[in-house]
């Protein structure tokens, strides 16, 4: 049965759009777009399967609309940028690219690197002062800067954590300075103008998305110098035990994202409040399935439980940003 192509992702719709203008043109659009967005425009492009011309007819036809609607005579640029990506890519997909093409928050020295593999963006920034670190990893996506951070002396990790979370914005001096550092070894060029990054949001981002081990020591050193700040990140962090405050129905659709085997690996660390909310949101046959798989698992290497934790929290995040789920807890958003 074919595809309704209204019911296609926004990412599958820009994909088909741009396999049907051609090579040169799709590339010129692609040029304009983060490394998140090429990447999952990619991902769509690649597992795009049984493209009908009914489908191709829809999303020009949609993509003309839009154009039509949307001219210089009865709207802004700036309002048909924002309703033309909104519409190919969804809000929150499109946020972060409107930002950097509307708010100036496109240093292409620091861009640049976020193409780069984070081993590589750790030998690059590694001997400078931790203050630059600092800025550079809040200007990066979490999940990317986390694994910097992990490529970084040990020593050094609780020092550029507590930086973040007390940045509270760079001069635009200062971020054009670091730009044209940046820009002379990535051949980069400067476009600076926001200043805003940092935080302790920022902070807490980023050690989400660190293993459990490595994010405890860095907290561990980050609250020897400043109890009160530890705190507060602890509180905005999301972490796997965090899955409790979740609702109902939240952890409902989260268990059909994930695999029994990475559940029962999960929870052979998780406290016995998780587990009950992960029982009574299940079948009765399959919670005492559950319980009984847990029971004949043998010891594990708690390397491999904290590996499925991160995992589902994974999982987790991606279902919080697509809308799916609300993250609850200290951190999470809250509903009235």
């Amino acid at each position: 049965m074919a595809t309704d192509p209204s019911k296609r992702p926004g990412p599958e719709q820009v994909a088909i759009f741009l396999m049907s203008i051609g090579e040169a043109p799709a590339a010129e659009v692609l040029k304009h777009m983060g490394p998140k967005e090429v990447q999952k425009i990619g991902t769509a492009m690649a597992s795009l399967e049984r493209v009908s011309r009914t489908d191709i007819d829809y999303v020009l036809k949609r993509f003309s609309e839009t154009a039509m609607e949307h001219t210089s005579l009865g709207i802004g640029a700036e309002d048909y940028v924002r309703s033309v990506l909104n519409s190919a890519l969804g809000e929150d997909k499109a946020s972060g690219l409107i930002d950097r093409i509307l708010l100036g928050r496109n240093s292409k020295g620091l861009e640049a690197l976020k193409w780069l593999d984070p081993r590589a963006i750790a030998e690059m920034i590694r001997h400078e002062h931790p203050q630059i670190v600092a800025i550079v990893l809040s200007h990066l996506d979490a999940d990317q800067a986390a694994e910097t951070l992990s490529y970084l002396p040990d020593r050094m990790q609780s020092d550029i954590v507590l930086r973040i979370a007390t940045l509270d914005g760079v001069q635009p001096a200062a971020l054009h300075e670091l730009d044209e550092i940046l820009e002379r070894q990535l051949s980069g060029k400067n476009t600076a103008k926001s200043s805003m990054v940092g935080g302790v949001k920022t902070a807490a981002d980023i050690l989400n998305f660190m293993d459990a081990s490595q994010s405890t020591n860095v907290m561990s050193g980050v609250t020897q110098v400043d109890e009160d700040l530890g705190e507060r990140i602890q509180e905005l962090m999301f972490v796997f035990e965090s899955l409790v405050d979740v609702d109902d129905r939240g952890i409902q659709t989260l268990l059909r994202e994930i695999s029994t085997d990475s559940l029962v690996l999960a929870l052979k660390g998780a406290d016995d409040g998780l587990k009950d909310k992960i029982f009574k949101n299940m079948s009765k046959r399959a919670a005492e399935m559950l319980r009984e798989d847990l029971e004949a698992k043998g010891p594990v290497r708690l390397s491999d439980v904290e590996g499925a934790q991160k995992e589902i929290l994974a999982v987790a995040r991606r279902l919080s940003e697509s809308g799916d789920i609300v993250l609850g807890g200290a951190g999470g958003e809250q509903m009235v």
